[in-house]
């Protein structure tokens, strides 16, 4: 059990996070998805994480991060970084930044229990050559399992938060603690959470971060650094809606993410290209880019309103995704 001692600074700074972190909810979700009896509560994104390991261009990547990570329990905190919520690659960009002795204090402490072999040596020993292969795995995986649910996964959170903002506003700070999760329960000034470790801990005056992920695992996890806010991740049930039929074909024609900004944009239309880039998990100038690809293909038109400029799918773009015409237009 683990004891969160809240200070006045804390609970006057608790805040949900934005969005869902696109490399923490990876590294989390391929841990998760290793356990059977879990990964039946996902089970379309049980089979694309087992046809990513048996087969496909993500079977490499599939083996460097089971290689690397444990099967199971905490995770080294600098593979799940407070930054980079942008994008994949903020995120990647996020972890290379990390002073190499703390790589090699975490990693080191995650083999307790593990048998070393040379890439997980060179790993502990933060080889800049073995950091940018796990990157390049991290960028593989979450491309061939997460990218199709990515719109759906950020539904959900973005669900759960209205749901607690909600909890918060009828009942109170001491109502929303207490009703996160089974495994968090709010003793004033104790948060105590049944996470992968424990021990007793201050606050750090920076305040208490709140991030419900379908993809957080069996248990809440708890990020706590200097400087910076306690992070506690907690499970919520995974999204009931699949994903967009015909996904699949449509991201080998356009690329994972071009066909995901696409579906979004049929999904709610008329999006800025900021919002855009939250919707998806891309950055700003990604989402940018491919709003730019998708116009030059007579898929997407755009407008400026005011300061930002707003982009719709049009019926080409619709028919394309199986979408009715009468939708697109109305849209555009």
């Amino acid at each position: 059990m683990l004891r969160l001692q809240l200070g006045p600074a804390d609970l006057c700074r608790v805040r949900f996070a934005d969005r869902l972190h696109p490399v923490g909810t990876a590294l989390l979700a391929g841990q998760w998805l290793r356990d059977p009896t879990v990964a039946a509560m996902a089970p379309a994104l049980a089979e694309r994480a087992v046809a990513a390991e048996v087969a496909g261009d993500a079977q490499p990547a599939t083996a460097i991060l089971r290689h690397l990570l444990p099967d199971r329990g905490r995770l080294p905190d600098f593979v799940t970084p407070f930054e980079g919520l942008e994008s994949v690659e903020a995120g990647l960009e996020a972890i290379r930044a990390t002073p190499l002795r703390r790589v090699r204090a975490e990693v080191t402490d995650a083999y307790a229990d593990t048998a070393g072999t040379l890439l997980r040596r060179r790993f502990a020993a933060a080889d800049p050559e073995v950091l940018d292969l796990f990157g390049g795995a991290v960028r593989a995986w979450f491309d061939a399992v997460l990218a199709p649910h990515w719109p759906d996964l950020v539904s959900t959170h973005r669900q759960q938060v209205t749901r607690a903002s909600q909890r918060l506003a009828l009942h109170g700070l001491a109502g929303l603690l207490g009703s996160l999760h089974p495994a968090i329960r709010w003793r004033e000034p104790v948060l105590e959470v049944r996470t992968w470790w424990g021990g007793e801990v201050e606050g750090t005056g920076h305040g208490l971060v709140l991030l419900p992920s379908p993809l957080a695992g069996t248990r809440p996890r708890v990020l706590v650094e200097p400087e910076n806010p306690i992070l506690v991740v907690y499970p919520v049930p995974m999204p009931r809606r699949a994903a967009p039929a015909g996904g699949e074909s449509l991201g080998r024609l356009l690329g994972a993410t071009r066909a995901l900004v696409l579906r979004r944009l049929a999904d709610e239309g008329g999006l800025s290209t900021t919002v855009l880039s939250r919707a998806v998990g891309i950055s700003l100038s990604s989402a940018s880019e491919h709003a730019t690809a998708l116009r030059e293909a007579g898929l997407v038109t755009s407008e400026r309103d005011g300061g930002a400029v707003r982009h719709h799918v049009t019926p080409l773009g619709a028919g394309l995704l199986g979408v009715g015409p009468e939708q697109a237009c109305s849209e555009a």
